[in-house]
């Protein structure tokens, strides 16, 4: 079945049904707020941090799923219909989403009545703009009542879903006109509250869930709708929700938009009050009246038009491939702006409620999006470097707001040091820009040890040199760029982190993926010592890294293709010895970019042999053949069934590897192969697994 198709003119896509087989969603924000939206105007909003400031809920594994987000409902006398269909699921006469860049617009029509809900959030302000524009395409006049429903969360999303016994009591709430202020803990901790604004005097209001909807109810049929009026509730601890009831008359043919606002607003904290009890709002009515007009929305819109246009006109391919081209062109560059602003902290399958923003994957994001904004991207180079400990390893995640790391998943993933100097030298190849070699960057976010960025260089680079099993491979730690390749965990008990339990120090699982990594960008950093005046040390690491090549060559390869690590016990892993598991792809992605084997034919037989047992029309797996049964040296890759995730999955991140490495191995080969698949199934895509799973 055909849910949407692609317009490359107005750079959009435009989804036909509301019956996908997912919610497929937009990532809404371009600097500090941040919404996501699904087809059917689903999803939730937050303030920087996804789990520590996050505006409304949001209910990840629940069914019907995606039953919350930026609701409206139309009540048409018996008939009560969404735009964008869900929750109500009323059949629509019509119906079309529209996924653009940084704003997505959902048109629905029911009974002669159409709904127009467009969202965007404006650059340089921290809120959603929404407008509904209702329309009577009838003969008759027409009397209707609008309702706007969020559910506000109580800031911090995993305490909101756990501490009942605290958060029943704590919901509070001011209504001003058209505005709904959300100012749970204002009283104590905070200086920041939720505002969500209409641009018209509404004729009814809600702030109690429960008085909303109804005892034993859900969004799906909230009682104030049935009933045909709010019941003017102010929520006292429980669920705080923002509602608007808006009546509208409609002459034929009228068009008549109504301009919703959820912001976040903060206060210095000697102006937290107006009066005893009484948040100071001056900023909120600010906001609110810097979209009050629909010529103030349209010109936020063009703005965001503007915005975007100039950060696509940068670069453009002309291949002679329609699929490749409008993804390298418009979504590719689009999707590496959103991975730069949530680093997948953020999602419908990654809550936002616990990683933040890794480490790895920061700088691998960062090769994406720095010949779009270098400025915002020497900075992130910091932010992640502050996040260093003094030993040259790190944090694998990193909380956006606080910008300090976390121990949620521990440290120890072996390969985080070397991905620092991967992104700081592609910052050095597009800027040229040295200056931020020698920016005094703080460990451990302590301002008390700091040390030049290119002391933190050295220091990753010394951490994997200072880390060398048997065989003079690099020790994987918790694991590598395969969270789920857990050599060290031996984990027998339910309910054991996969990443925390077992020690990162102290056994020699070797990984020959961490030793490829060594070899490229050990050779990055000598071209910045060399650059640097750094002569001696340039020599030095370019021999560290001759030696690295040669013991990938030699324990590192099985033959025919480069292994994978070896574990514990010192047993080879991604090996033809192996029952399962014998192949892997990251090796081969990573050796080859890396040179290794090209002067002997080695790399083209991995490539070769990539090739033969992992391919596939839909992409290429990550190993072969799947783990049928669970090992207790391999951790969390056996324990997925065959297919998905980690054991055979195939993962949009690391299929591109393969194209580098065949652009590494030879300007003839054809090096777009291996991603048309990828393109050819994100086009068409009904599930994160096992067909094609984004990393």
């Amino acid at each position: 079945m055909r849910y949407g198709y692609f317009d490359d003119e107005n750079r959009e896509y435009v989804i036909t049904t509301p019956r996908t087989p997912l919610p497929w969603i937009n990532y809404l924000g371009s600097e500090d707020f941040f919404s996501l939206v699904s087809n059917t105007a689903g999803g939730y909003s937050f303030y920087r941090d996804a789990k520590l400031l996050r505006l409304t809920r949001y209910r990840y594994n629940s069914a019907p799923a995606d039953g919350e987000g930026h609701r409206f409902y139309i009540r048409d006398g018996a008939c009560v219909w969404n735009p964008g269909w869900q929750p109500v699921r009323t059949e629509l006469d019509s119906y079309r989403c529209r996924h653009g860049l940084g704003y997505t617009v959902i048109e629905g029509a029911k009974n002669g009545i159409e709904a127009k809900q467009e969202m965007f959030v404006p650059l340089g302000d921290a809120c959603e703009v929404i407008r509904l524009t209702l329309h009577n395409a009838g003969a008759e006049p027409r009397a209707l009542q609008l309702f706007s429903y969020v559910e506000f969360c109580l800031w911090n999303a995993v305490d909101d879903s756990t501490n009942f016994q605290r958060n029943y009591s704590t919901g509070e709430v001011e209504v001003e006109g058209g505005a709904i202020y959300h100012k749970t803990e204002y009283r104590e901790r905070r200086s920041h509250y939720a505002v969500f604004g209409v641009n018209r005097t509404p004729d009814g209001f809600d702030t109690s869930r429960d008085a909303f909807l109804g005892p034993y109810r859900g969004p799906a049929g909230p009682l104030a709708v049935e009933r045909g009026a709010c019941t003017g509730s102010i929520a006292h601890g429980w669920a705080p929700v923002g509602v608007h009831q808006l009546n509208v008359t409609l002459a034929p043919g009228e068009r008549r938009s109504f301009i919703f606002v959820l912001g976040y607003v903060e206060n210095p904290p000697r102006e937290k009050w107006a009066a005893p009890g009484v948040v100071e709002k001056s900023r909120a009515r600010a906001m609110l009246a810097r979209y009050a007009a629909d010529t103030q929305v349209d010109a936020a819109l063009a703005a965001l038009a503007a915005y975007w246009n100039g950060l696509l006109a940068r670069f453009s391919l002309r291949s002679g491939d329609e699929k490749l081209d409008r993804m390298v062109n418009i979504w590719h560059q689009y999707q590496c702006m959103v991975t730069f602003n949530m680093s997948r902290s953020a999602s419908y399958y990654e809550s936002g409620t616990g990683r933040g923003m890794g480490f790895r994957d920061s700088c691998q994001d960062l090769l994406g999006f720095v010949h779009l904004v270098p400025g915002r991207a020497r900075q992130r180079i910091l932010d992640i470097a502050a996040t260093q400990f003094a030993d040259g390893s790190s944090y694998h995640q990193y909380q956006p707001l606080t910008k300090k790391g976390n121990l949620d998943v521990g440290s120890g993933f072996n390969d985080d040091p070397l991905w620092l100097i991967a992104c700081v030298s592609a910052y050095l190849r597009e800027t040229g820009d040295r200056s931020i070699l020698h920016e005094e960057v703080p460990f451990d976010c302590r301002a008390e040890d700091t040390a030049p960025l290119m002391e933190h260089l050295r220091r990753s680079l010394g951490f994997t040199a200072s880390h060398k099993g048997p065989h003079g491979l690099p020790l994987i730690g918790r694991a590598d760029w395969n969270d789920c390749l857990n050599l060290n965990c031996f984990s027998s008990e339910p309910g054991e982190s996969f990443q925390t339990t077992g020690p990162s120090e102290g056994p020699v699982a070797e990984s020959v993926f961490i030793a490829g990594m060594f070899v490229k960008y050990g050779g990055e950093y000598a071209d910045i010592c060399a650059w640097e005046g750094l002569s001696q040390e340039a020599r030095a690491v370019r021999a560290q890294v001759d030696e690295m090549t040669a013991a990938i060559l030699g324990p590192g390869w099985d033959g025919a293709w480069f292994r994978r690590a070896y574990d514990a016990n010192g047993r080879p892993v991604g090996s033809a010895e192996c029952a399962e598991g014998k192949i892997y792809i990251e090796p081969q992605g990573m050796c080859v970019m890396a040179g290794v084997g090209l002067s002997d034919g080695r790399a083209l037989q991995a490539l070769e042999s990539v090739r033969r047992h992992l391919d596939t029309e839909y992409g290429i797996l990550l190993l072969q053949p799947a783990y049928t049964q669970y090992h207790l040296e391999l951790g969390e890759i056996s324990g997925y069934p065959p297919g998905y995730k980690e054991n055979a999955g195939i993962f949009c991140h690391n299929n591109p590897w393969i194209s580098c490495a065949e652009c590494a191995a030879g300007p003839l080969r054809y090096t777009a192969a291996p991603v048309r698949p990828i393109l050819r199934k994100s086009a068409r895509s009904t599930a994160p697994s096992p067909m094609c799973t984004a990393r």
